[in-house]
């Protein structure tokens, strides 16, 4: 007799291409997995910063009350989503090889971090991205950004390839420029007098999905860049649709889990069958010591604090940077932990980060955060700890 078990999930595009991945790990021959598509409290609050979402989990807390209420067998997140403080009957019970961690920057062109102009507006919805952004380049504006992974790319692409179109139109006399020679001015007609080399019906054609979906897209802020994890455009299928640049670890530090994708069970039998099947040991031990310095530092998303962790032979090699929201002051570190003793390795290296500073620097953020409108929800008014920036990996 063939099992059945059915998988909860956001429906957004690289939630599904997440919760697939686990599905085909745990489909047999003996074993059909199903694909529940629910939507979370965070899809339906497109509007605001994650960080003011609520302190339970905006993408996480519908998935799981599926599970508890016996109408899934697993959910599936993106693990710097979930939460850390104890989940009662809930178990991580597995955590697949992690794709790449770290954040990238997009731009048209392709510009690092370090080649934007002065002035230049980088699009991010995280308090982590922003404080780090602003240690590193003071004279960049930080502007919010909010949406899934494409829709974050349309946002930055659509002003230019909007601008070029209409160029376009207007050399081929499709369209009257708004200050047209007829207004009195002799050089309101260059643009009419531009020469391209393809129609404009050739070089629409040429364009990518994500280059198409973006000239209907119609935006409040112009992006010059903006910057995303490395793996939720991989995951997505994006990584080679945009120019991206790789982020320096060293300054860039990720959050807690990122890259990582958690799947959560109650089911004693559920839990081995998944752990068997999907975990990832030397994934596991990294992102545990990851989520370990962010629990006991007690930020979560309240703070900007990036945690990076890798296994490297018998230790853990691990970086931890906790900044002030302007990025002006920070708390930052390196250390190698041993691997048999890495949680409570963790755990130490945190508490020394907190007496170093760390722990006011969150005490502050937390300070500010309480100073913002709450979104009203139905629920808790506050900052919610584990997430940092919803459908972003």
């Amino acid at each position: 007799m063939t099992e059945t078990l059915t998988l909860a999930t956001r429906g957004s595009d690289l939630a599904l291409r997440q919760a697939e991945s686990v599905r085909d790990a745990l489909s047999t021959r003996r074993r059909d997995v199903d694909v529940r598509r629910v939507q979370t409290r965070g899809d339906r609050i497109s509007d605001e910063l994650i960080h003011r979402l609520g302190r339970t989990g905006a993408f996480v807390r519908a998935l799981d009350e599926e599970v508890l209420s016996g109408d899934a067998d697993l959910a599936v997140h993106s693990l710097k989503d979930v939460p850390t403080e104890d989940a009662g009957d809930l178990v991580i019970s597995g955590v697949p090889e992690r794709a790449p961690a770290g954040d990238v920057v997009v731009h048209p062109e392709g510009l690092g971090i370090e080649e934007l102009p002065s002035g230049a507006v980088v699009g991010t919805g995280s308090l982590r991205r922003t404080a780090q952004i602003k240690a590193e380049r003071p004279d960049l504006e930080v502007a919010p950004l909010r949406g899934n992974v494409d829709t974050r790319i349309e946002k930055l692409l659509a002003p230019g390839l909007q601008m070029e179109h209409e160029r376009r139109l207007i050399a081929a006399g499709e369209l009257q420029a708004e200050d047209s020679p007829e207004d009195g001015d002799p050089a309101a007609g260059d643009e009419a007098d531009e020469s391209f080399d393809r129609t404009v019906e050739e070089w629409f054609d040429d364009l990518s999905d994500i280059q198409r979906s973006a000239m209907e897209r119609r935006v409040e802020t112009e992006y010059d860049a903006i910057v995303l994890a490395e793996a939720g455009l991989r995951r997505s299928e994006l990584f080679y649709e945009v120019p991206t640049t790789r982020l320096q670890r060293e300054e860039f530090v990720p959050a807690a889990g990122q890259g990582a994708i958690a799947v959560m069970a109650t089911d004693p039998d559920v839990v081995e069958t998944v752990r068997s099947a999907v975990d990832h040991p030397r994934t596991r031990i990294a992102t545990t010591v990851e989520r370990t310095v962010l629990e006991t530092l007690n930020g979560g998303c309240i703070a900007p604090i990036g945690v990076s962790a890798l296994v490297q032979g018998e230790y853990v090699h691990t970086r931890v940077r906790v900044l002030s929201t302007d990025g002006t002051e920070e708390v930052a570190d390196v250390r190698d932990l041993p691997i048999e003793s890495h949680a409570q390795a963790a755990e130490a290296f945190a508490d020394e980060l907190a007496d170093r500073g760390a722990a006011e620097l969150i005490d502050r953020a937390r300070e500010e955060a309480d100073t913002e409108p709450s979104v009203s929800t139905g629920g808790a008014e506050s900052v919610m700890r584990g997430s940092e920036e919803g459908d972003d990996a």
